[in-house]
């Protein structure tokens, strides 16, 4: 069975505050030209996406500095519905291995296309971020915009240690019963900071 993680994306996606807006634009059609031609032209933090260290780290990775071999992996779910931050404490009686890419289920995801969206969220403390570094993930998914707030530490603690970061992602809690999955998260070859990724799960 494969679940599809990512947001659907459209011709008006939520941004970031202060990002500016993106467009998938329709610009030929196979009625009046023989052909039918989209054009987009976006942030790469816009909809499901993942970043690099150089998104926050003076002269860090790219995404295409990374083997296809990082986004793929043993996946494991973290439950934090109804916590306003994300602690170690909702990792206790979870063993987390070597290169797993752990997804934190809040729900948020629901508001995706909601006014409010951006405006609360849960986020990590600097405990929950330093032990996914100890333990050896690769990636963290996340159902918000973002695991952190500025400085954006949580960020630098997960990047420095290239243990990249997907935020906007959706249905995780199409995987509450699952205890073993494999999750592909796969980017565009972008020579940048970030990438729309399409993220996916299967069991």
């Amino acid at each position: 069975m494969l679940i599809d993680l990512t947001h659907k994306f459209t011709a008006q996606m939520p941004v970031y505050p202060g990002d500016n807006p993106s467009e998938l634009q329709q610009v030929n059609f196979v009625e009046q030209g023989g052909i039918a031609h989209f054009h987009i032209a976006t942030g790469m933090h816009v909809g499901t996406h993942i970043d690099a260290p150089m998104h926050m780290l003076e002269g860090g990775k790219k995404i295409s500095d990374y083997p296809l071999e990082h986004f793929f992996g043993r996946g494991c779910l973290i439950d934090a519905r109804g916590k306003d931050k994300i602690d170690v404490d909702l990792l206790d009686g979870i063993e987390l291995q070597s290169d797993d890419i752990v997804l934190i289920l809040t729900g948020h995801d629901k508001k995706f296309r909601a006014p409010d969206y951006f405006d609360a969220f849960p986020m990590l403390t600097e405990a929950f971020a330093e032990k996914l570094v100890n333990d050896g993930v690769k990636i963290v998914a996340l159902d918000t915009p973002s695991p952190d707030g500025e400085p954006f530490s949580i960020h630098k603690i997960l990047l420095e240690r290239d243990v990249l970061i997907i935020e906007n992602g959706t249905n995780f809690d199409r995987l509450i019963d699952q205890k073993n999955f494999e999750v592909t998260a796969l980017p565009v070859n972008f020579e940048a900071e970030a990438s729309l990724v399409r993220l996916v799960a299967r069991y």
